[in-house]
């Protein structure tokens, strides 16, 4: 028998009983539009991930004052009460940490920012001129601050984009006068927009000021020591060197802090690469995880096909009598009954993979969950179809092949 008459064959046979050839494809297709829903929601949320990276930068470090809760007198108090970074430490990290291409110290706030008769509670940041490159923020419209602003406190800020529309809509708000509290200030520069977070957090619901403009005017009776700052960001020039420099940093401060051998560190340095890569690893985890349910359901769905076809063997013992008394070898009525699996497998492929892409995309459409459908993922949904037909359609079909002539043709 050639290609075409096997195929024939195994279509007339699955006609004969097409409601039992539904029924049993049923399990690929379920099978399949779970691997596809799953696969993508897990690439999906690796892209995410991936975004959040490229967000935050692989070769940041971010320096914060507290760590260790060192008190005073012997007393230990929460970290975040200690104000212990300052602008020299910041500059001493420029000038004696090579690795180092970029530093900027930060304080910030809350506070209310006023346009005429429109407001808005936001946050703000008193920052120096690298922040911008280590977060990578991009002035869309103004100049941003000038040198001068930096040196003398001016009082000029620039607007997140949520600020920016709360505040003006469609108005232009550069050159405007906004104000912070009861402090006028001159917008000079709005932010381009960011978007959500990566921790689902509205990046651009924020205004920048100069730090010394944050300390002198905004800062209020919070109290900050003179020259003390909240963070510290770096930026290393080479992602491989991340790590070395963060021991360098610590050792520099600790040196400057003068924290003897034994004592807790009064600052605490995030190295946002490890952070991000351990979020990875925890998702890559839970896609594994849901790649493998969704399998479970194929390989169900496939223990459905071997069931069946290993029934449908003993139903038609006496036509495989007839077939072999004609002529028919034990390859041939193997060809067949392979045949019939694989025909089952790949109508439920198709049917699961279109499934599954409409699946998806409705995830995308109306879930929270992040969803990327690609070829990839169809490839492998097939090849999934594909390998379920060979491998539990081919013990049947052996077994087929195996019986002997006479013995069959006594089956009543």
């Amino acid at each position: 028998m050639n290609a075409m008459e096997v195929l024939r064959t195994a279509i007339f046979a699955l006609r004969g009983n097409w409601m039992r050839s539904a029924l049993t494809s049923l399990g690929v297709i379920i099978g399949i539009a779970a691997v596809i829903v799953m696969v993508s929601v897990g690439q999906g949320t690796q892209a995410e991930i991936d975004k959040l990276v490229s967000g935050l930068g692989s070769n940041r470090l971010d320096i914060s004052a507290g760590g260790g809760g060192r008190g005073f007198g012997g007393v230990r108090v929460s970290a975040s009460s200690l104000y212990t970074l300052t602008q020299d430490d910041a500059e001493a990290i420029r000038e004696e940490v090579p690795e180092v291409q970029f530093v900027a110290a930060s304080i910030r706030g809350g506070t209310q920012i006023v346009f005429a008769e429109n407001n808005w509670s936001t946050s703000w940041q008193g920052v120096q001129p690298d922040f911008f490159e280590i977060n990578g923020w991009t002035v869309a419209a103004g100049t941003g601050f000038e040198p001068g602003d930096y040196s003398g406190g001016g009082k000029s800020v620039i607007l997140g984009e949520t600020v920016r529309r709360e505040l003006f809509g469609d108005e232009e708000a550069v050159g405007q006068t906004v104000r912070l509290g009861r402090v006028p200030f001159t917008v000079v520069g709005t932010l381009k927009p960011k978007g959500q977070g990566g921790w689902g957090q509205d990046q651009d619901d924020v205004i920048l000021v100069p730090l010394e403009t944050g300390r002198r005017r905004l800062m209020g009776a919070m109290g900050l020591p003179a020259g003390a700052v909240m963070q510290v960001a770096v930026g290393v020039a080479r992602a491989e060197d991340v790590t070395y420099a963060q021991g360098e940093i610590e050792a520099l401060l600790r040196q400057r802090h003068r924290i003897q051998p034994g004592e807790d560190d009064d600052f605490t340095v995030r190295n946002i690469a490890e952070i991000v890569a351990t979020r990875t690893q925890t998702t890559r985890l839970m896609s594994l995880l849901l790649g493998a349910v969704a399998t479970i359901s194929l390989v169900v769905g496939g223990i459905g096909i071997m069931n069946i076809m290993l029934v449908s063997v003993t139903e038609r013992i006496r036509e495989i009598g007839l077939r072999m008394a004609v002529g028919a070898g034990p390859r041939d009525i193997q060809r067949q009954f392979l045949a019939e699996a694989m025909l089952i497998s790949l109508i439920g492929g198709a049917l699961g993979i279109a499934i599954g892409v409409a699946g998806a995309l409705l995830v995308s459409k109306f879930g929270s969950l992040p969803v990327a459908v690609n070829g990839q993922v169809v490839g492998l949904a097939a090849g999934f179809s594909i390998a379920t037909g060979l491998f539990f359609g081919f013990y049947p079909a052996r077994k087929a092949s195996q019986l002997d002539p006479i013995e069959a043709l006594r089956q009543q």
